[in-house]
């Protein structure tokens, strides 16, 4: 099951892009996937954004905070921001298959490894934090760097989670942690007078008695001559964006000036912007299901039922079962996602509110599988034609044909666990869900279950051509116990949704 973390280092350098590119080069080098970079000249910062597997996601951490300790030198740094160090934070998110739990455990084990190869002292924070006062971020980085530099050896309660309590000389000191994922929103107003930012920022963030999950600082933007309110929104789905915006706006009125536009600083998840865009519309019966892009399945690449349809029915060895084994998962898992949605909509059912994203996002899941597999037993096609003609060509292709079996049994493999995993979820909506709807949930009991069966046979077809007994072994019993928990779970809803049908 692919993991996907996300992690969005700050460094403290905002005006020189050569040396950006340098880390920027570390973190690709990895592996994994480059999102974004945004660099600010008068915080004299970048924040930059990037996902992949978790311990590629480490690494690439690692690499960058190692570069970024070559080139960045704190004595020599001046900008608006507060920082500590080169590499000032470094946050992992769990974005995909991957637990808060993980994260924690990514940022101490990043911290060990900085701290003992890099000589940079090391602070966990957020919910990495060791002790209370240090999950807020401001708490650690109290003083700057400058402060920091006098305290970290004297103070005990400046002493570091990883590292001796001495400052690096010029790389300073280094804040990772796990949380949330976090929006930088920041508010421009139409005045210098970085007082009035500044009281206002006093007034929105929760240290000064604000709003629960906002953070926020005034400062100048010495470019523009501008006063900023910087604000960062560590939960946008409890505190949102057009709350803090709206009492940012109200109190700069307050002062006699006004807003002259936010801005977004990074990435931002696409549920901020629309619960924004429903508040000031006042859509209150608006449906994500009337944004156009999310009907262009046949267009900006993404393939129609019908195009699938159509595919599937030439005489070609893919797409084949494997892939329709995915589209039966998406299609029983959107099935209890309706279920969901209008069940909430009539019982106002809290319990079941979490469940409706949730089980959108696992179709689309699902439904990405559908090419996984179909480029998985491409793979075996493309092995096959590697040239034979000497022994090492043929050691080679041997090699490459078992390498691409594996992967075309791992690829069902996947969607097998993954409908044990939406099963939980339709025990409940059997029990729960709205009665009318109760037949839904049997049709969606039915297509996990054909899911299921129908990627077991894929996987057992290609372990037939597998001669490494080892994996085969280790497969096949994992498959077992799979079925035996799938059999179980099935007898049980059905036997709940046929009782209330």
């Amino acid at each position: 099951m692919e993991k996907i973390v996300e992690c969005i280092p700050n460094f403290s350098e905002g005006r020189d892009q050569a040396k950006l590119d340098q880390i920027l080069d570390e973190i690709k080098s990895t592996g994994v996937e480059l999102l974004d970079q945004e660099k600010d000249y008068d915080h004299n910062r970048a924040v930059v954004t990037f996902v992949g597997e978790p311990e590629a996601a480490l690494e690439a951490a690692f690499r960058a905070i190692k570069k970024a300790s070559e080139l960045i030198d704190l004595t020599k740094h001046r900008g608006e921001h507060p920082r500590m160090g080169a590499t000032d934070v470094v946050p992992f998110v769990p974005i995909k298959n991957v637990t808060t739990r993980e994260c924690i455990e990514l940022a101490r084990r990043l911290g060990k490894r900085v701290a003992e190869e890099l000589k940079i002292p090391v602070y966990l924070y957020e919910d990495a934090a060791t002790r209370p006062d240090r999950q807020n971020l401001a708490n650690i980085r109290k003083g700057e760097f400058e402060g920091l530099r006098e305290e970290i050896e004297t103070n005990p309660e400046r002493h570091p989670d990883f590292g001796e309590p001495k400052i690096h000389p010029t790389a300073g000191a280094t804040v990772i942690g796990a949380r949330f994922p976090l929006i930088a929103f920041n508010i421009n107003l139409n005045t210098s007078d970085v007082g009035i930012a500044q009281k206002i920022a006093k007034t929105i963030r929760f240290g000064s008695g604000g709003y629960r999950y906002v953070k926020s600082l005034g400062f100048m933007l010495k470019e523009e001559n501008r006063a900023q309110i910087s604000c960062n929104m560590t939960n946008y789905t409890k505190t949102p964006l057009y709350r803090v915006f709206e009492a940012a706006k109200r109190e700069a009125q307050r002062y006699g000036t006004s807003i002259k536009e936010s801005e977004i600083v990074g990435l931002v998840p696409e549920r901020a912007l629309i619960d924004t865009a429903i508040y000031y519309l006042q859509l209150d019966r608006f449906s994500e299901e009337q944004i156009l892009e999310y009907k262009l399945h046949g267009k900006a690449g993404k393939q129609s039922i019908m195009d699938f349809l159509h595919v599937l029915a030439l005489a070609k060895p893919t797409p084949g079962g494997g892939s329709v084994a995915a589209l039966q998962g998406a299609v029983g898992t959107a099935l209890l996602s309706m279920v969901t949605g209008i069940t909430v909509n009539k019982t106002k059912n809290k319990e079941l509110k979490d469940f409706h994203g949730f089980l959108k996002l696992t179709a689309f899941e699902f439904y990405k599988f559908i090419d996984k597999d179909k480029d998985a037993f491409d793979g075996v096609l493309t092995a096959f034609k590697l040239p034979d003609g000497t022994e090492e060509e043929k050691k080679t292709k041997e090699t490459a044909i078992q390498n691409a079996y594996k992967h075309a049994a791992r690829v069902p493999f996947e969607v097998c666990k993954k409908v044990l995993f939406v099963y939980p979820y339709a025990k409940i909506l059997a029990q729960k869900g709205l009665k009318h709807a109760i037949s839904d949930v049997g049709v969606a009991l039915y297509s996990l279950n054909s899911a299921f069966n129908s990627a077991r046979v894929n996987v057992l077809i290609n372990l037939n051509s597998i001669t490494d007994e080892g994996f085969n072994r280790f497969i096949r019993t994992e498959l077992d116990s799979l079925k035996t928990q799938e059999k179980a779970f099935y007898e049980e809803i059905e036997n709940t949704f046929l009782t209330k049908l």
